[in-house]
């Protein structure tokens, strides 16, 4: 048993932890403990028992640094870090690290290590989002199979997760920030360090904060998203469309894409599950470190875990920093990244007899204060570990949010990795509180937003 499912139990009384039907929501005696022993997003309030973890006391506040040019101020620049896992060191480390970091180490011994840093628990949301998180605990419940919500508002779907399915549609529904527009630049890379790049601004708008939101046309839809390529110029004016959608079964994910060579906007049923991303780096379900439907596999909760992970990452987002002195061979400088001691959900996804995927176990690792995934072991069809995956992630103390600073895919065989989202060298590159309707996320809307 890991060292704090006992507490997990005690929370959720010992419920079974796989999902094969519908499940109810918590009752009202569970969900009083959201506020009280748990945080207002569910996690465990209380630090560990040696104090390496501190408790949850509301994050950072708005006024944590300066932001210049959206850019934040890091607010714990002066720390060093308590000590740093290299190959060397490792076997003394190796019970909180997950299998895919133990793996890099091995695939890079000389130059891969863990910079491990006092731990912060910096992650707050808006307190209107906590009352309506506090509210879906006891309402919102899982559709027939688990592939979509019934009964849910943004953000988070349960509070108090009774199976791995549940904790997974807690990363899909988490607060972001709200409707947002991004500019990123990916890597994709040569294990000599070479690498190809482009750069993307997205808009992402859920459905209930478009200003001309109809319940009746859009009630099934989480969020609209579209995705333009803006360099390098081959690229530019390429752009996808995306419906996401929360009842998965009755209405699965829409997508389109425009090509602005053929000036053709075409349906993508494509962009989704295990269709290749980038440099056939990634699969498309593998963005976010999870996106879209859940049915190929059985999810399975294995409870909870004190792991080192990516965390507070101000460093990774520095722009200070060039793309050159981030992106080397093998994996990003590390010299860059912070990893902290936190607590993490533990969930197993394995395919389903008869279902196709090119992964066929998942081993994810989600921080209990943000609900996003953070670490990802894949396997492929003979069951060894092929991928694994980081997300850096980086609270916006500002606006009571947080992103990823850096999505890493590394690639143990041909020793190639995506670096995704990278932004700090884009002044502003997040920009919240986006204006949009519902005629900008269609599919006649997309040639206009792809002119060259």
């Amino acid at each position: 048993m890991h060292p704090t499912t006992h507490t997990l139990c005690a929370l959720l009384a010992c419920l079974p932890l796989s999902i094969g039907t519908a499940l109810a929501a918590v009752d009202a005696s569970q969900a009083a403990q959201v506020g009280k022993n748990l945080t207002p997003v569910g996690a465990e309030q209380a630090g560990n028992a040696d104090g390496t973890i501190p408790a949850w006391t509301g994050g950072l506040p708005t006024n944590a640094g300066k932001v210049v040019d959206g850019f934040r101020q890091d607010p714990f620049a002066d720390e060093q870090p308590l000590f740093v896992i290299t190959a060397q060191n490792l076997e003394q480390y190796k019970k909180r690290l997950t299998p895919g970091q133990l793996a890099l180490f091995t695939r890079y011994p000389s130059t891969y290590r863990i910079p491990v840093y006092p731990s912060h628990r910096s992650i707050a949301w808006p307190a209107e989002y906590y009352d309506i998180a506090r509210q879906n605990a006891t309402r919102t419940a899982l559709i027939e199979g688990g592939n979509g919500l019934k009964d849910y508002s943004s953000p988070l779907a349960f509070p108090i997760p009774q199976n791995g399915l549940e904790v997974l549609w807690n990363h899909i529904t988490r607060y972001r920030g709200g409707s947002y527009e991004r500019e990123t630049t990916t890597f994709m890379t040569t294990p000599s360090g070479d690498y190809a790049w482009k750069t993307e601004r997205d808009r992402l708008a859920y459905s209930e904060q478009l200003s001309d939101y109809n319940p009746a046309k859009s009630k099934n839809i989480l969020y609209y998203f579209t995705s333009i390529n803006v360099a390098p110029a081959r690229d530019v004016g390429n752009v996808l469309l995306v419906h996401e959608t929360l009842d998965q079964v009755k209405e699965p994910r829409m997508a389109w894409q425009y090509n602005s060579g053929q000036r053709r906007v075409r349906r993508a049923p494509q962009v989704a599950y295990d269709s290749p991303g980038p440099g056939n780096l990634r699969t498309n379900d593998q963005l976010d470190m999870f996106n879209g439907s859940p049915d190929r596999y059985e999810w399975k909760l294995l409870g909870k875990r004190e792991l080192y992970i990516p965390y507070n990452s101000f460093r990774l987002a520095d722009p200070r920093t060039p793309y050159t002195e981030l992106v080397t061979p093998g994996h990003i400088n590390q010299d860059k990244t912070r990893y902290e001691l936190h607590r993490v959900w533990e969930v197993v996804a394995t395919l389903k007899p008869g279902e196709r995927h090119v992964y066929s176990k998942r081993h994810l690792f989600i921080d209990e204060d943000s609900w996003t995934i953070v670490e990802a072991d894949h396997y492929d069809s003979r069951g060894a570990l092929w991928r694994v995956s980081e997300n850096h992630i980086l609270p916006l103390y500002d606006a009571q949010t947080e992103i990823s600073a850096g999505e890493m895919t590394y690639d143990l065989t041909s020793g190639r990795y995506i670096a995704n989202g990278l932004f700090n060298q884009v002044k502003n590159a997040y920009r919240f509180g986006l204006k949009a309707k519902t005629s900008d996320f269609t599919p006649a809307a997309l040639r206009n937003i792809g002119i060259r």
